[in-house]
């Protein structure tokens, strides 16, 4: 669980989901550059490409992104894991089959969301990405819950992540290829929507690798920064 501040009131709101939709290859510059991963339907996708992350990812601002000792046992040539910036819609009250007109209608606000990524257990897994995305830690989300009310069009937001200062990733949501209204209202097809489920909504080009003594920064625009160290697991 986490709990961040709301804006525009004195109220906090714990994160316990029942569930995070995180969506893939949704900016066409992301799916051109997945290429070097060797990953699986690399095509400009016809619909969302949806994917879970498991709650055990979440960890608020300067909590550190902890990286698995285990993964040392695979001896992989060249490990990488991979910050990736990303708006995170949080879910207001339950919806079922919600149209895009009124999908707005159910979202308690917008967050900064950082969708951690182990590459080389990704492409390895047969199963697809689950795993690879699931490590305890592998879900950053903050700092701040933003109202609709504060963002009016969540496809106007610049977007960016940095690594220990330098900028990797710089794009604006109205460069996604399905947007928040459709997202809501695709997911909502497939899935019944709870109180406080997460959409994450993709990442754009630019991701690159991190290391223990890192530390990543996702800035979203009229929402803020969002900071965490990287450490490796010690045991």
């Amino acid at each position: 669980m986490v709990t961040l501040p709301l804006k525009g009131s004195d109220k906090t709101v714990t994160l316990a989901p029942s569930k995070i939709i995180a969506v893939g290859l949704n900016y066409h510059a992301h799916i051109q550059e997945s290429k070097v991963f060797d990953l699986k339907k690399l095509d400009v996708p016809t619909e969302p490409v949806l994917f879970a992350k498991t709650p055990n990812v979440l960890i608020g601002p300067n909590e550190p992104i902890v990286i698995p000792s285990f993964l040392k046992e695979y001896h992989f040539d060249e490990p990488r894991i991979d910050p990736e910036a990303e708006l995170a819609i949080i879910i207001g009250k339950g919806c079922k089959n919600v149209t895009e007109a009124e999908a707005l209608n159910y979202v308690l606000g917008y967050t900064c969301f950082n969708d951690v990524s182990q590459r080389n257990i990704q492409k390895l897994d047969a199963s697809g990405w689950f795993r690879g995305k699931s490590f305890d830690t592998f879900g950053p989300i903050g700092p701040v819950i933003v109202p609709p009310s504060f963002i009016p069009d969540p496809q106007k937001l610049a977007i960016s992540c940095r690594i220990n200062g330098k900028t990797t990733q710089a794009a604006t949501t109205a460069d996604m290829i399905f947007s928040v209204r459709k997202l809501i209202s695709y997911i909502s097809k497939n899935f019944t929507l709870e109180a406080g489920d997460i959409i994450a909504t993709g990442t754009p080009s630019g991701v690159s690798p991190i290391k223990s003594g890192d530390e990543v920064e996702v800035e979203i625009e009229g929402i803020g920064i969002l900071r965490n160290p990287v450490i490796e697991e010690n045991r």
